[in-house]
């Protein structure tokens, strides 16, 4: 019985010792997990964060260029057909719009939805001029129609929609 006890006197102690070096280890192992997440998401928020910004800057820029002034600057009309103007024009915008498709990953939902609509108004405002003119016509004609269209009823779609990326922007940095 004195054997067991003095065993008991040794391996008591050490076992309190090897719990406590446990929950020591354990609470210092799992702080620097903590730690070091908390490093790696901050080297991560900085990467998005420019990427984001960039996402902004190549949407402003997408809207800039849809534009039916600015496109139309870029595209020779006089070279083509009506009919042939607007569906360049259509590939255009579907062109620009595919490039920058996922750039919706790094804006607010509402922020796409702008950018889509705008891109959505536009096309439906070359659309309807189109209706308005010969197939077979210059496509000066066309281009004189569209940006006659935008000034009489005051359409322009990317407008709004740049000033709203610009303002989540500002509240976002």
């Amino acid at each position: 019985m004195e054997k067991i006890w003095d065993l008991l006197k040794m391996i008591l102690p050490a076992g309190f010792v090897l719990i406590g070096m446990y929950l020591t280890s354990r609470n210092f192992l799992q702080k620097e997990f903590e730690r070091r997440l908390a490093e790696i998401k901050l080297k991560n928020s900085e990467a998005i964060t420019a990427i984001r910004l960039q996402a902004y800057e190549r949407m402003c820029l997408f809207l800039e260029r849809i534009l039916p002034d600015n496109m139309l600057l870029r595209i020779q009309a006089h070279e083509f057909t009506s009919e042939e103007l607007h569906h360049i024009i259509m590939l255009e915008i579907r062109s620009e719009f595919s490039h920058n498709f996922s750039q919706q990953m790094y804006m607010s939902h509402e922020a796409w939805t702008m950018v889509k609509n705008a891109k959505e108004e536009i096309i439906t405002l070359i659309n309807n001029t189109m209706a308005q003119v010969s197939l077979q016509s210059n496509g000066v004609e066309l281009a004189k129609k569209i940006l006659e269209n935008v000034r009489e009823y005051n359409l322009n779609p990317s407008v709004p929609a740049i000033a709203f990326l610009k303002e989540e922007l500002k509240q976002l940095f």
